[in-house]
């Protein structure tokens, strides 16, 4: 169970084993931590997981472990020897899921496929992640976040219109994939409750990064047409867009339904767009975008953040400040639904950073402690599992812990 004291979340009585690297994978095991499951990273004892040093640091520590890595316990094993397949077949008797982000077939190749794991517990969920997947023509190659997020569509569509694709400037496709990870592990989890089994969940980046692109798809197949890069604009309505303020700030504008783009052009002094006949769907306001664009530019260009603001909440039209991370942490909508935590750290003391994904009325996530030191409980897990102090020496001595 986990060993710090913390009120029972709804996954109190989930053991998970994270044995992923980086983003994806990890990402997926610290949603289920955050909700209370009992959360096992397991890292080779020579070579940590890099995200321990992707990033930026302070003091040494790398700071993205600390949130990627937070409510988990931490074991140093190495699981292509044999010993290390023992302890770690040992754990999975016990446990729930298992999250692995290798290659397809370095499980197999160190004799831990699914049939193996199941064996020793019939209940256990496999959930793989992998950039492509484990099978297909690329299914063996290297691949990282970025890579799904050319493949997927989702670069070619970004940016300005005379510019390149654009990347985001941060883990996108690799915290998605995390997210739908955990949902798939849930899923199986569900699942098992019916059949008594568990089961492969088999993710590969470049898909949930497909999935959020909405209708593209189905726009091509049915009517052959590509989403071009738009800058911020929409192919679907408008006004959309960012807009620069008098004193030098920054915000966004959505009008997907009608009734808004009609508040924000009365607004703006121009109510003769809503006689037009093309104003009534948001491809036809799309269509016209940079002469409603132009419009909202100027009157927002004459006024200060706090007045725009002030006068689009007074006709209920949809608007936000665009945030830098220092105006993101002092936020008071963030704040008020405590979208942010202070959470007790070893090396630095209270920190924030983003809290639980959602909030539940009855068993509420909490994020318990921010990710700690390599293989820093090593020691009381395998004491858990019945081995001596001695036996912990003798495999520290043999590099298998």
């Amino acid at each position: 169970m986990n060993d710090q004291a913390s009120p029972a979340g709804p996954l109190d009585d989930v053991k998970v084993l994270d044995i992923a690297t980086l983003f994806a994978g990890p990402g997926a095991a610290t949603i289920l931590a955050d909700f209370g499951a009992d959360t096992i990273k397991i890292e080779h004892p020579i070579v940590p997981d890099g995200a321990r040093t992707h990033g930026k640091s302070k003091n040494g520590v790398g700071l993205w472990w600390k949130t990627l890595s937070r409510n988990k316990r931490t074991l140093t094993l190495d699981l292509s020897r044999d010993k290390g397949k023992e302890i770690f077949l040992r754990l999975v008797a016990d446990s729930d899921i298992v999250i692995e982000n290798f290659r397809p077939g370095t499980l197999e190749r160190w004799g831990l496929n699914f049939d193996v794991l199941q064996a020793v517990n019939p209940r256990i969920i496999l959930v793989r992640v992998t950039g492509f997947g484990q099978i297909g023509p690329m299914a063996n190659r290297p691949a990282f976040g970025t890579l799904a997020e050319a493949m997927s569509g989702f670069a070619y569509s970004t940016g300005q219109p005379d510019g390149p694709p654009t990347l985001p400037p941060l883990a996108l496709a690799d915290n998605i994939s995390a997210v739908a990870a955990a949902l798939g592990a849930m899923i199986a989890l569900h699942a098992r409750i019916t059949s008594g089994r568990g089961q492969v969940v088999d993710l590969a980046i470049i898909e949930p990064m497909l999935a959020m692109l909405g209708p593209q798809l189905l726009v091509f197949d049915q009517l052959g047409l590509i989403t071009e890069r738009a800058g911020n604009q929409s192919e679907n309505n408008a006004p959309r867009n960012t807009y620069l303020t008098a004193d030098a700030r920054w915000v966004a504008i959505s009008s997907s339904a009608t009734s808004v783009a009609a508040r924000v052009m009365t607004l703006v002094g121009r109510p003769e767009y809503l006689d037009e006949p093309w104003f009534n769907s948001g491809e036809g306001r799309a269509a016209h975008a940079d002469e409603l664009d132009g419009a909202v530019a100027s009157w927002i260009a004459q006024r200060s953040l706090s007045v725009v603001l002030s006068e689009f909440e007074a006709v209920q039209a949809a608007i936000a400040p665009v945030n830098d991370i220092s105006q993101v942490i002092e936020d008071s909508q963030y704040n008020a639904i405590g979208a942010i935590a202070t959470v007790p750290d070893e090396d630095f003391g209270p920190v924030r950073m983003q809290n639980v994904l959602f909030r539940m009325s009855e068993t509420p996530g909490v994020v318990r402690h921010t990710g700690r030191k390599h293989g820093q409980d090593t020691d009381r897990i395998l004491d858990e599992l019945g081995y001596s102090f001695d036996d912990v020496k003798e495999l520290r001595a043999q590099g298998i812990v």
